[in-house]
């Protein structure tokens, strides 16, 4: 088994600030990115790392991040500008034809704390299994809401007149709809696995852009093709907000810049 490994990193980290991107942030000494990278960087089975960067920042991202991905044997290609698909699909073009690439792995940039367990699991069944992700159960309950939303505070009018906006609550409630039953529900992780000819296929499939994929494996299920889960890991986050990031640091047992000594801080 020959693996390249692709990892999007073209998104815009809205989610996480407005006027920051979460890859840069601080993870014990190095970027959240590196650390990701690093997940992948002494086993065997990994011929190549491709980072898939933002196509309007990609000089940026070079001067960034191109030494240090460097020595960890990661090439930087451009990702897509709108959507993940867009990105994995322009990274998958950079695997030539007289590579020695078997099966392609995909691995979301905001997830540094994939335990080598977990990708032993993905490769063992990767060996047998043409598309293999890993999941983890939905203990919770599920519950569907409606669109709409109703203001749940009483609206003080004489702030309202003289704050405007501001002087508006911002306690919005949303019906429920229905409560889903959660058996066999499961919550996708990455990184995801599949035959280099099977993920060509799934992202050679016409009106990519209508096919709402949130994840490659998506793709390959729209192909017709079963996608096999193993065991994931609920260790395995993936940073979409500060709080994830901070629960990041918890799970990795690391501190950040101002708790650790000067030396240590870069």
């Amino acid at each position: 088994m020959k693996i390249t490994v692709i990892i999007p990193a073209a998104g815009q980290s809205i989610r996480f600030s407005p006027s920051k991107n979460k890859l840069d942030e601080d993870l014990g000494g190095r970027p959240l990115l590196l650390r990701t990278v690093e997940l992948f960087t002494k086993r065997d089975e990994i011929i190549d790392i491709l980072v898939a960067a933002p196509p309007d920042n990609l000089d940026q991202f070079k001067f960034k991040y191109g030494d240090r991905l460097a020595f960890n044997g990661a090439k930087i290609v451009q990702g897509g500008r709108d959507e993940r698909w867009q990105t994995v699909q322009n990274a998958l073009t950079h695997i030539s034809a007289d590579s020695e690439t078997t099966h392609v792995m995909v691995h979301d940039a905001a997830r540094p704390a994939t335990s080598p367990e977990l990708i032993d699991r993905i490769i063992e069944a990767g060996h047998k299994l043409d598309a293999v992700i890993p999941t983890v159960p939905i203990h919770a309950t599920i519950k569907r809401l409606g669109s709409d939303s109703v203001e749940s505070a009483d609206v003080d009018p004489i702030a309202a007149k003289l704050l405007g906006e501001a002087g508006k609550p911002t306690n919005p409630a949303r019906p429920v709809i229905e409560t889903i039953d959660r058996t066999n529900l499961v919550e996708v992780q990455t990184p995801q696995l599949f035959t280099l000819d099977l993920f060509k296929r799934a992202y050679a499939q016409p009106d990519l852009a209508e096919a709402s994929a949130t994840d490659d494996a998506s793709l390959v299920e729209r192909l017709g093709e079963t996608v096999y889960a193993v065991k994931g890991d609920r260790f395995n986050l993936k940073v979409t907000t500060p709080d994830d990031f901070a629960l990041i640091r918890k799970i990795m047992d690391v501190k950040p810049p101002k708790d650790r000594p000067t030396h240590k801080r870069f």
